[in-house]
């Protein structure tokens, strides 16, 4: 008989006290395998979310951060406004004076190409504008070209695909300005479907709804991003709402050409000195510019560019960072505990299998065949545990795996694992045949001629 044989007889032997020890070893393991994995999921939640194509975020003067989380991840709050012209300094002569066609303004915004269009030639910005809720998910204001020239995915190369519908129209004959499209999580959580309409509250999920609702055109299949809790809405319409319009100074005189005055008239678009944008999110034509670009902006007095990758990394970095040193303290702490609890438990027992060693010392067994047994039984009870405390962990993210994808967009199977649980298992064996080592000691030291007498 081997001598793993022995000891799996002898773990066998002792059944209730073997399976109490390694309950508690597997429960340890789990507990840190489990916050592991759920810290590796939200690091490549907040990691992924960061690309999605554009490489800059513009908005005020004010926190990098703040920005970031708030036009990538819409978190926190907006900082401030931007005038509408600070958008259209990212365009060239040509579309400006387009603007100033359509929404109005002064005729001069059209002579010139603005200050980074030639860093943005080839690329794009999309305005985005925020305040209002539908229920407890953010409504953002915004145009046509975030759903066809946005991406997502690992690669950031997907498109937008629609569950249902399409995307909406600067203006539609049907609803006019007013059309929305729902994240996915959005449109399962408040239960609302294509064809219907919801209202927009101002300035908090229970603040005033406004009298003006968007009419839903479509919703999104799962992006696996901060989109699939937005419900975005027509810019145009966005504007049109109470309270979303900057009063006019002075005395203005402000040409709208006139097959945009005569769409509808009962709502006529914002004329651009009334219109303001909470954020542009921006993608160089050329990535080479893009730092070029960032320090002529955050050189100004009115906005500022934040790369989202960059300032993710900094909250990781400065935040995270500590919570995982934190969180490998606590695994080493309790991975020392569970390998206390297999040489309280080895150890106790050895008063009780004194003379079955000295009977095996007897019969030719050495010293050190002895503390191998020990040692092996050590081992044994590490294995089960280990494993066990494994499978139990990703058994939970598993069932769970369904919540996780809808709230952080990670798709998460029994075989997920992170970077840092691999080392576990090693580390509760070696801690395990550490522990065992006292018993082995005291089985080494068996004095063969009184526990036969005994």
């Amino acid at each position: 008989m081997s001598l793993i044989q022995i000891a799996w007889r002898n773990f066998c032997h002792r059944s209730l006290s073997s399976f109490l020890t390694t309950l508690s070893l597997a429960l340890g393991v789990g507990l840190v395998v489990l916050v592991l994995s759920v810290f590796g999921i939200v690091t490549e939640a907040f990691s992924r979310n960061a690309s999605v194509g554009y490489n800059l975020v513009v908005g005020p003067k004010g926190s990098a951060l703040q920005l970031t989380l708030n036009s990538v991840y819409y978190l926190s709050q907006p900082i401030e406004n931007l005038p509408f012209t600070e958008y259209m300094e990212f365009f060239d002569s040509a579309d400006r004076a387009e603007m100033v066609r359509k929404y109005g303004g002064d005729p001069a915004l059209g002579e010139r190409d603005g200050e980074y269009a030639a860093f943005v030639a080839g690329g794009y910005a999309i305005p985005l504008a925020l305040g209002d809720y539908f229920g407890e998910f953010r409504a953002v204001g915004t145009i046509p070209d975030f759903f066809e020239k946005l991406r997502h995915g690992s690669n950031v190369d997907e498109k937008f695909r629609f569950k249902e519908g399409r995307a909406f129209q600067e203006y539609s004959d049907e609803n006019g300005y007013f059309e929305a499209v729902l994240g996915s999580r959005v449109a399962a959580e408040m239960d609302v479907h294509v064809g219907e309409t919801f209202y927009p509250t101002h300035g908090d999920p229970e603040g005033q709804g406004h009298g003006q609702g968007f009419v839903i055109v479509g919703i999104l299949a799962p992006t696996g991003t901060p989109n699939d809790r937005a419900a975005f809405v027509n810019l145009e319409g966005f504007y049109l709402l109470e309270n979303h319009s900057k009063p006019l100074v002075g005395d203005e005189t402000i040409v709208v050409s006139d097959d945009w005055k005569s769409r509808d008239p009962d709502h006529k678009p914002l004329t651009i000195p009334e219109r303001e944008v909470t954020s542009i999110l921006v993608r160089n034509g050329n990535l080479m510019f893009a730092p070029g670009m960032q320090n002529k902006i955050n050189e100004g007095l009115q906005s500022q560019a934040a790369a989202p990758v960059g300032e993710i990394a900094k909250l990781m970095t400065a935040i995270v960072g500590p919570l995982l040193k934190a969180l490998l303290a606590i695994t080493l702490i309790t991975c020392v505990v569970a390998a206390v609890g297999v040489l309280v438990a080895i150890y106790n027992s050895m008063n009780d299998r004194r003379r079955d060693i000295a009977v095996m010392r007897a019969l030719g067994a050495r010293r050190e065949t002895v503390t191998t047994i020990i040692l092996a039984e050590s081992l044994i009870i590490a294995l089960i545990g280990g494993l066990c405390g494994w499978f139990l962990a990703h058994l939970a993210i598993l069932v769970s795996s369904g919540y996780i994808e809808a709230q952080t967009g990670v798709q998460v199977t029994l075989f997920t694992t992170s970077n840092y649980e691999l080392a576990i298992l090693p580390l509760v064996i070696t801690l395990a045949l550490l522990a065992g080592f006292l018993p082995a000691w005291s089985a080494y030291r068996t004095d063969v001629g009184s526990n036969l007498a005994a």
